[in-house]
């Protein structure tokens, strides 16, 4: 792909009213906000015709009737429908910004996951082959690409406007988005949460490629150690493996295929095992103690970096049910 092509209207006008849509979400987040604004609108009009029109009828001076046979059940039943009408309206708008949201929040099991991490005042984003990039974010067409986001600092909000897409980084909390780019091209990426003195200059750029240019990208700058592969050695230096894989007399869950599936709790409930959970549990023990399990796993905050969080996130993500038995690791295949 040649250079010239691959910058498009998001980087050239800086000054457009409506970025670019350039993702599958765009369309549907533009269409809701369309009819939201031409509503607004309407009901602007409306309201003000009216003023105006009461203001001008029943101005002082004017010899209009100002009393009338209206009775206080025939007000009563026009206040309510009233109230109805926009209960409804309002309905409709809550349904479907709603379940927008949702979709935009709820990643496709097929995702690929790219770990981005927020720090004053920079984004850094990994990729699952290991290729590691700092405010920039190499993507295909075509691809769900899954984002696990989190701050290693204060509160950040990964925002990319021709994406339609954004969400907080929170420091102690992994949050997700998806999305899926369309275009070829260079889109802006930006912090929307102020966070400290150069917020303004967090900011930066996600290259959206074709498939096969993509490819060439990852083989160019994709030999880094695989983020699992960095998590599973960490798994070992943190000491994890000596109780989850089953070489000590500790009595701890077994992980290999945990990840997405729904576990039972002591309390009596249950959770499906992502990022979040496994988070809480690295640095939360007690918060959601596995049902048969002692509390006895020690906090691991403050000990180990988001970046490392991430690695060994990745690592317990990637086991599939008996790899720990088939590899000799684990013992017992959970």
């Amino acid at each position: 792909m040649s250079q010239g092509s691959l910058y498009l209207q998001d980087a050239d006008q800086p000054f457009r009213f409506i970025p670019v849509q350039a993702s599958t979400s765009a369309a549907h987040v533009d269409l809701l906000g369309t009819v939201l604004f031409g509503l607004s609108i309407v009901l602007t009009l409306v309201v003000a015709g009216l003023i105006a029109w009461f203001g001008i009828r029943y101005r002082a001076g004017s010899k209009v009737p100002r009393t009338g046979p209206i009775t206080e059940r025939k007000q009563t039943w026009a206040e309510a429908w009233f109230a109805l009408g926009l209960l409804a309206v309002f309905m409709v708008f809550f349904v479907w910004g709603g379940q927008v949201m949702v979709e935009l929040y709820r990643p496709p099991a097929d995702a690929m996951t790219i770990d981005v991490v927020g720090k004053q005042w920079m984004w850094k984003l990994e990729h699952p082959d290991g290729a590691r990039e700092i405010n920039t974010l190499h993507v295909p067409t075509g691809r769900r690409i899954k984002l696990d986001i989190t701050s290693q600092d204060v509160i950040h909000s990964f925002y990319i406007p021709a994406f339609r897409i954004k969400h907080d980084a929170v420091p102690g909390m992994h949050t997700v988005l998806w999305f899926e780019a369309t275009e070829p091209g260079e889109y802006r990426m930006f912090c929307a949460e102020y966070c400290g003195t150069d917020h303004s200059r967090m900011r930066g750029r996600v290259v959206v490629m074709k498939p096969s240019d993509y490819a060439d990208w990852l083989d160019a700058n994709g030999h880094e150690i695989q983020p699992e592969s960095m998590g599973r050695e960490l798994f070992r230096t943190y000491g994890c493996s000596g109780c989850h894989m089953g070489k000590s007399s500790v009595h701890a869950p077994k992980l290999a295929g945990i990840y997405g599936r729904s576990v039972a709790l002591a309390d009596g409930t249950t959770v499906t095992v992502d990022e979040a959970y496994i988070r809480d549990a690295i640095l939360q023990p007690n918060k959601q103690v596995a049902a048969g399990f002692a509390p006895i796993m020690p906090s691991f905050a403050g000990r180990i970096s988001e970046g490392e969080l991430q690695q060994i996130i990745a690592y317990i993500r990637a086991l599939e049910p008996g790899d720990w038995a088939t590899s000799g690791e684990g013992g017992d295949t959970p």
